[in-house]
């Protein structure tokens, strides 16, 4: 494969929510920025994938949805089939895929194997192609006691092992070492790389999509990601609004789009009630809607912190606690940092509690008043060993063609 044509094919299982999807697209428009001659491929679960839109030389394939219930298993978001049917037709799918994209790297965002194992097949056959094989996890997983066993269960080690070449960590190890505490063999902890947070910005010639919801600013953006377990929050930052103690800034919610709609009809119908409180439901453009906040209220995944640091944003951060405690950990650490402040959900949710926190953001220090080095680093590592990795795979089918000529 020559120098013109370079591909990377980017994995993500996207069960329910935005975080991967988002981290995924970030990536691969940061990637063909850098590289003139690069085209990046997403294959994603997500039913939305198609509301975002995409730089030149990116696209997507959207394979079939599934979703994860309560008691943990899985299955199908909209089809009518039977969960291994449908399991199935998602490897196959993404093996097909793989096979005629044929890329110089594959990047598989935090599943090692994907949803139930269903890269396992096209990361050996990659392998054996050459194609080098990327493993991405955000900061934090989940804590190491549960995290532990479910990768046992998962039989993941294999494949850190035998297939993946590198693993690369979205942040810093003096906020939290995802996997350092798990007990991995040396030969895979040497695969390990912290690339320090991945910056945001906003797109360029982007209209603010949401310049038509009447909200003043200084504005409160009070964001829950997908929604779909953001409705406590909202529920206690309208409290607080509907309270004597009223926060100094206008409010900006913005709900989700895989909040219930009965459920996001109740708070429109309290919004309508609140002369300095807005809400909408999604807007692909969110970074727009961050840059402008004056401040921030939000759950604390991974994408929401990066925009957090990279727009110096006071924040407020009411992490969720199930069913991973990821939001948690990485809520207390960078808390401990001084990076934002943190209320914790005691089920009680009175909102004078809210109120008084919402009231001492203004004088809170934003993130930019902590120095840590290298935080915001993560695209220009993303970009250095995306090049070593592609010079590694020319020079692999360098000799793979030599010899084959002789």
């Amino acid at each position: 494969m020559g120098t013109n044509n370079r591909r990377i094919l980017i994995y993500s299982h996207d069960t329910f929510g935005l975080g991967h999807l988002r981290r995924c697209r970030v990536i691969a428009h940061a990637l063909v920025e850098e590289y003139k001659h690069l085209s990046v491929l997403i294959l994603s679960g997500s039913p939305i994938i198609g509301s975002f839109d995409y730089r030149a030389r990116v696209d997507f394939v959207r394979i079939p949805g599934v979703i994860k219930l309560r008691n943990g298993k899985y299955t199908s978001l909209n089809l009518h089939i039977d969960i291994e049917h449908m399991l199935a037709m998602r490897a196959s799918i993404i093996k097909h895929t793989a096979d005629v994209f044929d890329p110089d790297i594959m990047i598989v965002d935090k599943e090692p194997l994907g949803l139930r194992g269903e890269v396992h097949e096209t990361l050996t056959m990659l392998k054996e192609r050459g194609t080098r094989l990327v493993l991405g996890l955000r900061d934090v997983l989940d804590e190491p006691r549960l995290l532990k066993p479910e990768w046992k269960r998962k039989n993941v080690l294999p494949a850190l092992r035998d297939l993946y070449d590198e693993i690369w960590v979205y942040g810093l190890p003096q906020i939290c070492d995802p996997i350092g505490e798990i007990g991995l063999p040396r030969d895979v902890r040497r695969k390990v790389t912290f690339t320090g947070y991945l910056p945001r910005s906003v797109p360029a010639g982007v209209p603010p999509s949401a310049l038509g919801v009447a909200v003043d600013e200084p504005y409160l953006l009070v964001t829950t990601g997908g929604g779909g377990d953001g409705e406590t929050l909202i529920d206690w930052v309208l409290s607080a609004y509907e309270s004597d103690m009223a926060p100094p800034w206008n409010a900006l919610l913005v709900l989700g789009p895989f909040m219930q709609p009965e459920v996001q009809a109740r708070f429109h119908e309290r919004v309508s009630r609140l002369p300095r409180v807005a809400a909408i439901v999604f807007d692909t453009h969110l970074e727009n809607l961050m840059a402008r906040a004056a401040g921030v209220v939000a759950m604390g995944g991974y994408n929401t912190f990066c925009e957090i640091l990279s727009f110096d944003k006071r924040a407020l951060i009411v992490p969720r606690q199930v069913p991973r405690r990821e939001q948690l950990i990485r809520a207390t650490r960078a808390t401990d940092l001084g990076l934002i402040s943190m209320l914790i959900d005691d089920g009680r949710r009175d909102p004078h509690t809210m109120a008084t926190a919402l009231r001492r953001l203004p004088q809170q220090r934003p993130p930019s008043a902590v120095v840590i080095p290298g935080l915001l680093d993560g695209f220009v590592n993303v970009n250095r060993l995306v090049k070593l990795l592609l010079g590694e795979r020319e020079r692999a089918v360098a000799v793979a063609r030599a010899g084959g000529a002789g």
